[in-house]
């Protein structure tokens, strides 16, 4: 990807103001509804028009333009002006521009604690009434996906796209040169870090300067060790709960695999914007990598022969031995979501909701992410798995259909400021320069709210 933003122009064709007007009345809104945003930042509509915000990155970028120019080309009095930004810049930008009455119409989300964060601050809707008047909606997605996208009881934002449930890949062709099996537990996953050392092969690859990348890790060595309960505590706010045995344990079991060189040499300057982690994979230079299910799509894309002939693997993350955790726990992101703006006019809204019913998960929008690998939130989808995609996106789909548990994303599961405050320490916590118990100390004095 290039760095920056990417603006896509979407086809604008005359719009009947009177025509969604109707459309706009006629649909329940939010008390907070206000005025139109004007023009006075990029990725902003114009008059007659709703916006979305949307990140790069293909397969998905190409997805969700589709998606809008579809959906244009159906509606003709409703257009959507789609703007699209890197991972790292958007979250700065879409902060920025929520907090200063500027937001897109559709702001898409991770749901958890920065959809929180809007609700709190009175910046998107209550779609609770909009989902109970179109309860197919409801209906047809994985129940799973929607604990994310509810605050207290009542549903902020549509999920959509896909489950991305984090991974471990591994590279089969090099498992086979050192004549090694892929780990089951932790005591397995460290006995191989010296096997693919020797063989002048990085054991994982990790882009270590996005910190995210850092944090799957943590999720589930805290989950493998103590279960749901460790995290639950930690996000409820609880005193010291970051202190708990099982999250030391988990801190400890990281610093360990850094010790022991179980990352590829110079991580923390590799960064998941531009794929990189994912090409040491799939050029043969890391056997291993614990990464969302969505990259299966770019390495795909990317990787040359690699996926096509086979040569990648995924397991669950190993289980830990003597660990409270259940091993079909799902660790990662639900879905994307989507939350409309508490400051867009009623013809915007009009026009996002409409998007909402006919514009997402259509049968075109649904064959395009099975086609690119992916899992759309749809039950029963995996009826339209087929080809060499299909036992990936199985494994994908019973992970989250199985799941007895799911631990959302930590950096979007907690408020903002405390994330951030999180992303620091893991820093940090993997550069070894704070041990366990002072990472603990850190985020235990880290406000909740």
């Amino acid at each position: 990807m290039r760095p920056g933003v990417t603006e896509i122009d979407v086809d604008q064709n005359g719009f009947s103001r009177r025509s969604f007007l109707a459309l706009a009345m006629a649909a329940p809104l939010g008390a907070s509804a206000l005025a139109a945003c004007g023009t006075s930042g990029p990725g902003q509509a114009r008059s007659g028009e709703a916006s979305i915000w949307y990140l790069t990155g293909q397969p998905q970028e190409g997805l969700r333009k589709a998606s809008v120019d579809a959906f244009n080309a159906a509606h003709p009095d409703g257009q959507l002006a789609a703007t699209f930004f890197e991972n790292d810049a958007y979250k700065t930008r879409i902060r920025t521009a929520v907090g200063a009455n500027q937001a897109p119409t559709i702001i898409w989300t991770w749901g958890g604690g920065g959809l929180r964060d809007y609700v709190n601050n009175g910046q998107v809707d209550d779609l609770s009434d909009w989902f109970a008047q179109n309860p197919e909606q409801k209906e047809r997605r994985f129940d799973t996906a929607f604990p994310a996208a509810t605050i207290d009881g009542k549903i902020y934002a549509v999920p959509c796209e896909q489950v991305s449930p984090i991974v471990m890949f591994y590279n089969k062709q090099l498992f086979e040169q050192v004549g090694a099996q892929p780990p089951t537990t932790w005591s397995e996953l460290m006995a191989l870090v010296p096997v693919f050392l020797g063989a002048g092969i990085a054991p994982f690859s990790l882009a270590g300067q996005s910190r995210w990348t850092n944090m799957m890790w943590l999720e589930f060595l805290f989950d493998r060790q103590g279960g749901p309960a460790v995290f639950d505590a930690i996000a409820a706010g609880e005193p010291n709960a970051w202190s708990h045995p099982a999250a030391i344990a988990g801190l400890t079991k990281v610093q360990d695999l850094v010790r022991a060189n179980g990352f590829v040499n110079g991580f923390q300057s590799i960064a998941a914007d531009a794929n990189a982690d994912q090409a040491l994979l799939h050029q043969g230079r890391a056997a291993m990598m614990l990464h969302g299910a969505w990259t299966y799509g770019s390495m795909k894309e990317e990787g040359g022969d690699f996926v096509p002939s086979g040569k990648l693997g995924w397991i669950p993350f190993p289980a830990i031995e003597g660990g409270a955790g259940d091993p079909s726990t799902g660790v990662g992101n639900p879905a994307s979501f989507l939350a409309l703006s508490s400051k867009a006019s009623d013809e915007q809204k009009a026009i996002a909701r409409e998007y909402f019913k006919s514009g997402l998960l259509t049968d075109a929008d649904i064959a395009g992410w099975v086609k690119s690998g992916a899992v759309p939130i749809v039950k029963g989808v995996d009826s339209k798995f087929s080809g060499p995609d299909a036992p990936f996106q199985q494994f994908v789909y019973d992970t989250a259909t199985q799941a007895k548990s799911w631990v959302h994303s930590w950096d979007q599961a907690l408020l903002p400021g405390p994330a951030e405050q999180l992303l620091n320490n893991i820093e940090q916590l993997f550069s070894l320069s704070i041990t366990p118990e002072q990472f603990a100390t850190n985020m235990n004095a880290v406000p909740t709210s």
